[in-house]
């Protein structure tokens, strides 16, 4: 079986402290992006179960104490039914009349409530993305670094031995690519696991947005938005449904 010459272990061994740095460093790189990468593509599956059960499973309860068991614990959905909960009893209970938030309407109050969950929820599902995004952007300069060092020191190799044949520029110029090559092999996945993750996540934020406006419209109105939506559709044509 034919060994080659060239390659990561003789690049390891031949490269000095610059390189192996380099090396180390993409590696961290790439263990940090695809750790966000696996994870926040677990959360995302997560978040959709729940965001499911957010359609359906809650409003199919008997009543709101019910459907917040349905959607579970550790998710945002639950966290924003349970933000209007405690907003509602906050503002109607007697032992809190007379403070500030008093002064706003149980409308405005809801809405200040419901929106500040959202926001954090919103927030969480960003939490690390600014790795990948860091990451992918780096990497191929951070590779590009290593070969543009190690053509340095390959180079003046060569100069110093006097000998510039093809066998002896072809194994030190090409171990040196090899630092490019990695700087591509970690950017590539954390560039194409950011833009996945952003479409995600933005589908999330627009769930989480549904379900806090119909949220509103329950602990205001008594009633789903949808449900409104639909009532005004048949007193605006009273023949559909007959």
């Amino acid at each position: 079986m034919h060994i080659n010459p060239y390659g990561l272990d003789n690049l390891w061994s031949q490269g000095d402290m610059v390189t192996k740095s380099v090396a180390v460093l993409l590696l961290a790189m790439s263990i940090a992006s695809w750790y966000v990468i696996v994870s926040k593509a677990w959360q995302l599956l997560r978040y959709r179960k729940a965001a499911h059960a957010a359609g359906h499973a809650f409003w199919s309860a008997v009543s709101v104490p019910e459907g917040v068991a349905t959607l579970g614990d550790d998710n945002p959905f639950s966290a924003i039914a349970r933000a209007g909960v405690d907003a509602m009893q906050h503002h109607t209970t007697v032992t809190h009349q007379g403070q500030l938030h008093d002064q706003l309407s149980i409308s405005d109050w809801m809405t200040l409530s419901l929106r500040q969950a959202i926001d954090d929820a919103a927030g969480a599902l960003q939490s690390g993305m600014a790795v990948l995004a860091s990451v992918g952007s780096t990497a191929p300069f951070v590779g590009l670094f290593g070969t543009v060092w190690g053509i340095y020191h390959a180079l003046v190799a060569i100069g110093v031995s006097g000998q510039a044949g093809i066998d002896k520029v072809a194994g030190p110029v090409g171990e040196a690519l090899i630092m490019t090559a990695l700087g591509l092999a970690v950017a590539i996945p954390a560039t194409f696991g950011y833009n996945a993750l952003v479409r995600g996540n933005k589908a999330v934020i627009a769930k989480l947005n549904k379900f806090g406006f119909d949220l509103h419209a329950l602990f205001v109105t008594g009633s789903r938005s949808g449900d409104g939506k639909n009532q005004n559709q048949k007193q605006n044509n009273p023949t559909r449904g007959a």
